[in-house]
């Protein structure tokens, strides 16, 4: 399924979620500390990424399609640094401040091109400044054709129910890449994106396709929704939906890093049908876009040259 880029530049994608800034310390590794049994790393190169739900609206722009970005940081020098990092790619920032959040950062030590350590830090924010979002949600989704919800279990979607059936209302497209072992709070959404340990963690264990099958549908008829589409890393793709399932198999090539892939299949799913596909035409080309972003290192993105080269 081909899609020109004047269709995809037409999709407007609303983003909703937890955002993080991405901060990696690249370092020498040449000797073990003195003090304790450790590698000591000597910093020689800083970099910072837009991670979370900006990099999930990073990948839909960066496949040519319209992005605005609705989350909740903190008042700290890590969320104004992120926000500038977002203004520069183009995504449309709606930024809700809480000075008692500490904006999410993830620290990632490398040394000897892997990484040795991962530092976070972060708070949850508190319901009322969630609620404001609410509002700003309501007023900005008309011109919208797809919203996608990146939960990354960060409290920032309290209201995910409450946003949902305001899209719903108004027959938008919903995507969401879900977080947690409860998902009665995604019910209506025509899609979730789980990968197969979140899927486990909410299904249980599967003994064999047959067995998965069946526990998907079950899913998928509880909560209400179109189709549930299932990341397997090496083993592709599959959609459950109401015609049965669509397999994809992952297309192989060298694996040199899985982090984002997730957000890069779910950005690409709601750029697609943003631009008028269904979910059973994007299934492919999410699973090739999955495939070109796991052979660079760190979250990175896709363009559309590459995922039609």
């Amino acid at each position: 399924m081909n899609i020109t880029q004047e269709q995809i530049a037409k999709a407007r994608v609303l983003v909703v979620g937890d955002v993080m800034l991405d901060r990696y310390w690249y370092g020498a590794v040449d000797r073990i500390s003195p003090e304790a049994p450790v590698p000591v790393v000597r910093v020689t190169r800083e970099e910072e990424r837009a991670g979370g739900a900006a990099n999930v609206a990073y990948n839909a722009v960066s496949l040519g399609a319209h992005a605005s970005l609705l989350t909740v940081v903190g008042d700290d020098e890590a969320s104004h640094h992120l926000e500038e990092l977002v203004a520069k790619t183009g995504i449309e920032t709606y930024f809700g401040r809480d000075s008692a959040l500490k904006t999410t950062v993830k620290l990632r030590v490398i040394g000897r091109q892997q990484q040795l350590i991962r530092l976070d830090f972060e708070n949850t924010p508190e319901n009322e400044i969630l609620a404001g979002q609410t509002a700003t949600f309501e007023r900005i989704l008309p011109q919208h054709n797809a919203v996608l919800f990146s939960d990354y279990g960060k409290g920032g979607l309290a209201h995910v129910t409450d946003m949902i059936e305001r899209a719903r209302a108004l027959g938008k497209p919903i995507l969401i890449d879900p977080k947690g072992s409860d998902y009665t709070r995604y019910q209506n959404a025509t899609v979730i994106t789980p990968n197969r340990a979140e899927m486990q963690q909410v299904i249980g264990q599967w003994t064999d396709e047959a067995d998965l099958r069946s526990k998907a549908h079950n899913l998928r008829e509880q909560l209400h929704l179109d189709a549930v589409l299932l990341t397997r890393s090496e083993e592709g793709m599959t959609l459950f939906d109401a015609n049965g399932e669509l397999h994809v198999s992952a297309q192989a090539r060298e694996v040199f890093d899985v982090t984002g892939a997730g957000d890069t299949v779910i950005a690409t799913m709601a750029v697609m049908v943003g631009a008028g596909l269904t979910l059973r035409e994007a299934v492919p080309l999410a699973n090739r876009a999955g495939a070109v972003v796991v052979g660079k290192f760190g979250t990175a993105t896709v363009s559309y040259e590459e995922l039609f080269a």
